[in-house]
């Protein structure tokens, strides 16, 4: 495989063959993620990416599941992402699933009927990181979307049904704005309604201006009690019609899979617990990104 530079992709994604298709994210602007700040986005040739599936073609047979990096790969015109959908579907028949990164404007350059067709040549799933459903955080990070795209471009993928997994960061708000975090984000998400969440715990990299205002003192990192009684308040203010909440992240303190609505009071118990001393947490050294 011709990678280049760091290779990111989702946790559920470890076991999946992993084309690279681009170099860094279109936005890579976010004041918290240091992932991408060494590449230049761009999209890769055809013929190398061509190349990399004749690999997977020879030796990765037993992985039924494929993930196109990096960060943002269905921001490609859709003459480029369908001849390497069809391709994937011709040269690897066995793989059953095909991820990719979704921001909401690449969502949005795509038509409904673009994004069904994707869909029909493979494309399953879609990652997007929503962070928070807090307009005032999405502005300080620097997202690039409000609250209401990011409810209308979720709801887009579903329409054409591409399952929806969204990622929200615990502590992104900072200690002021805590509960204000947590709870628009579990309004956005109750509207939103994805397949999967995935709620990781911040954790602040060297060289992001997120980590340089807290070193000023002008973002305060919550604890863990903190991050718990956050996580807490966000899954009460969430309402999924049928979809899994997961915390089992390596940055998070207390791992957490619930399928909501059903676990939703049992979580809730269990968060409390921990609250409460009488459920041990993930020591400081074991977190990581």
């Amino acid at each position: 495989m011709h990678y280049e530079g760091m290779i990111i992709r989702p946790p559920s994604e470890a076991n999946s063959i992993l084309l690279q298709v681009t170099l860094g994210c279109s936005h890579n602007k976010c004041t918290f993620c240091g992932t991408y700040r060494e590449k230049r986005f761009n999209i890769k040739k055809d013929d190398v990416i061509f190349s990399d599936i004749e690999f997977a073609r020879a030796h990765c047979r037993r992985q039924n599941r494929l993930f196109l990096c990096d960060g943002d790969a269905l921001i490609l015109p859709m003459k480029r992402l369908v001849p390497i959908l069809e391709r994937i579907r011709d040269r690897l028949p066995w793989v059953e699933r095909v991820g990719v990164y979704a921001n909401t404007k690449s969502i949005r350059m795509k038509t409904d009927e673009e994004l069904a067709l994707l869909h029909n040549l493979g494309l399953k799933i879609a990652y997007m990181g929503l962070e928070s459903g807090d307009n005032k955080v999405l502005e300080a990070i620097r997202k690039g979307a409000d609250a209401d795209k990011m409810i209308a471009m979720g709801k887009k993928l579903k329409k054409a049904g591409i399952k929806v997994s969204v990622t929200v960061l615990l502590g992104l708000g900072g200690r002021k704005g805590s509960l204000d975090h947590a709870r628009e984000t579990g309004r956005v998400l109750t509207a939103m309604d994805p397949d999967f969440v995935g709620a990781l715990s911040l954790m602040l990299i060297p060289g992001t201006e997120l980590h340089d205002q807290y070193v000023k003192g002008d973002f305060q990192l919550l604890g863990p009690d903190e991050m718990l009684t956050e996580l807490g308040a966000m899954i009460s203010a969430t309402n999924l019609t049928d979809g899994l909440f997961h915390a089992n992240h390596a940055s998070n303190y207390l791992p957490i899979r619930a399928h909501l609505p059903r676990d939703k009071e049992k979580t809730l118990e269990l968060i409390s617990r921990a609250l409460d001393g009488k459920v041990a947490l993930k020591p400081e050294y074991m977190r990581a990104l």
